[in-house]
């Protein structure tokens, strides 16, 4: 029958299946090979491709086979191999803890007592991933036993996950240098064709992608991303699978290439319907996509499904903060940093960004400074250039709040020299606006002008309304305050121009030049929006009935 293994051995043929990452053929060598008899084995094999075709229940039912069938023949270590990833499964199909708990500890009864095997190794590596946000030291000490047990015993798969593990640790309690190197040898491991279960490939290197996005390590994820990209193309498989694509998109994000990000988040959601433990990843990220778009009422819509989400609690605190809701900024900051309360800990840097501009904008300066300190310490330690520019930024907001203005500036500048040639337009484009706010403190309009202007290409590039909105603010303002000839009013005073402010003037007699509202737009760097409201307050202001009366306007009293 076409589609049926043709190999004598159809466990043998399911295990090269899974290999290449062909799912549905592996599928059907494992059940010919049940078809002929049961054997743990190819239970344990049909799990693996119903859990890589999201079919639960099959996942469920093959995996409690295998055990019973590795129990029954003495096998505890690959009996507690196979509970400790239908514990896993609990949790992600499930979200029911208390079993996946239950069959944890039916994995250490059967290993209790025992030589350590590649059994303590999956066990010690899934108790390590259940645990590594809120105990990193325990996660640790467990991943180095995996690692060095995967080693002992040739398992390539357990060697990986446990130095991703590891490297994911050490990130998380400050030991950056070490972490990212276990972490990039960890990837170099799974990439290198050797891992049967492709899905741990991707487990691991979703750690990788998930610790450079805490550090802002973005080059380092972008070249890993690539090669991880080029080995599931190799092996005919989706480019990152589940989590790991809902993560890849938080590096998208930051590159400016939301399209991109908006894209994998919605791959990541749809791959990620069955799992209810994982399916917040995706939606927490279109969420803060949403904020910086400035679609702040859909951003609080995802936040609100996110309910119990520490990444939603951060995006709520910066949805504040955009908002100006410093109080509540505030309040939400302090419940995120309390959900990792060691100083050391990198999580709390983009906590304590906000946290900076909460209390400066509440005229609390000791717990804004303690902040900043707090947030220095941790950029020193990074050594990566979006986050020292991330901490300088919030130490310009302090700095000006003193009136400390060189400063300010000077940090503002640090920033966007740190940011040259990154993609990262948003980040840059805001650094802009606080340089523009600082330099008219100085008594510069000039050059906020300029600056202004400048952030305004790329926040307009990228869609960020809010943002775009600000600048457009600003640069209103600037124009208003501008000093402009006055216009040629035909020697009498009170002539029809004299009611329009300079920056209605100036769109005016680019009205009388022909230019359109978008060619207006371009030469003025604002928004299409922004001409079309200054067009209707001149066509109001001066009482004529259309652009072509108004450069008549114009013209006739020396305008244009």
């Amino acid at each position: 029958m076409e589609g049926q293994p043709t190999t004598a051995d159809p466990v043998a043929a399911g295990r090269d299946a899974l290999r290449a990452g062909q799912w549905q053929r592996a599928r059907e060598c494992f059940v010919a090979a049940l078809s002929v008899g049961a054997s743990a084995e190819a239970y344990e094999g049909l799990g693996w491709a119903a859990y890589c075709l999201d079919d639960d229940p099959l996942t469920f039912e093959s995996r409690e086979h295998a055990f019973r069938l590795y129990r029954e023949r003495g096998d505890d270590h690959a009996a507690a191999r196979v509970a400790a990833w239908l514990a896993a499964d609990w949790a992600e199909f499930r979200g029911e803890t208390a079993v996946c708990n239950g069959w944890l500890q039916r994995a250490h009864r059967l290993l209790d007592g025992r030589e350590p095997g590649p059994g303590h190794a999956w066990l010690a590596v899934h108790e390590a991933s259940m645990i590594i946000d809120e105990d990193p030291s325990t996660a640790l000490r467990l991943a180095v036993d995996a690692a060095e047990l995967g080693r002992r015993f040739g398992v390539v798969e357990l060697e990986m996950l446990g130095l991703a593990l590891e490297g994911r640790a050490l990130v998380s309690l400050g030991e950056l240098d070490q972490g990212m190197r276990r972490l990039d040898e960890a990837t170099a491991t799974a990439l290198g064709g050797d891992a049967e279960l492709l899905s741990c490939v991707a487990w691991a290197c979703c750690y990788l992608v998930s610790a450079c996005e805490q550090v802002r390590d973005y080059d380092r994820a972008s070249q890993w991303c690539r090669q991880v990209g080029e080995f599931c193309e190799r092996h005919e498989i989706g480019f990152l699978l589940g989590i790991c694509r809902a993560k890849y998109a938080g590096v998208l994000t930051w590159q400016g290439r939301w399209d991109e990000a908006e894209a994998e988040v919605n791959l990541a959601a749809d791959g990620l319907a069955s799992r209810p433990l994982f399916v917040e990843e995706a939606l927490v990220r279109l969420a803060e996509l949403r904020r910086l778009q400035g679609r702040f009422d859909e951003a609080v819509e995802l936040f609100d499904r996110c309910e119990g989400s520490v990444r939603a609690l951060l995006g709520r605190a910066a949805l504040a903060a955009d908002r100006g809701c410093w109080a509540d900024a505030g309040e939400l900051t302090e419940r995120f940093l309390r959900r990792y309360p060691e100083p050391h800990r990198i999580e709390r840097s983009p906590g304590l960004e906000v946290a900076v501009r909460a209390y400066v904008a509440l005229g609390d300066q000791e717990r804004a400074v303690a902040a900043m300190e707090e947030l220095r310490a941790i950029a020193g330690r990074s050594q990566t250039r979006p986050l020292r520019a991330a901490a300088a930024v919030a130490e310009a907001v302090l700095a000006r709040s003193r009136g400390e203005t060189a400063a300010a500036r000077a940090c503002l500048e640090d920033a966007i020299d740190l940011l040259a040639g990154s993609p990262a337009r948003h980040e840059v484009g805001r650094a802009r606006l606080e340089l523009a706010a600082v330099l008219l403190d100085e008594g510069r309009p000039d050059d906020a002008r300029v600056a202004a202007a400048t952030a305004l290409q790329d926040l307009c590039a990228l869609g960020a309304l809010a943002e775009v909105t600000r600048a457009e603010t600003m640069l209103a303002a600037l124009a208003d305050r501008a000093v402009v000839a006055p216009p040629d009013l035909g020697g009498r005073a009170g002539g029809p121009l004299e009611a329009l402010t300079p920056r209605e003037c100036e769109v005016l007699s680019l009205v009388a030049e022909g230019l359109t509202n978008q060619e207006i737009a371009q030469r003025l760097v604002v928004s299409g929006h922004t001409v079309h409201r200054h067009v209707t307050s001149i066509l109001r202001k001066l009482a004529v009935p259309s652009r072509a009366a108004a450069a008549s306007v114009a013209v006739r009293h020396g305008l244009a």
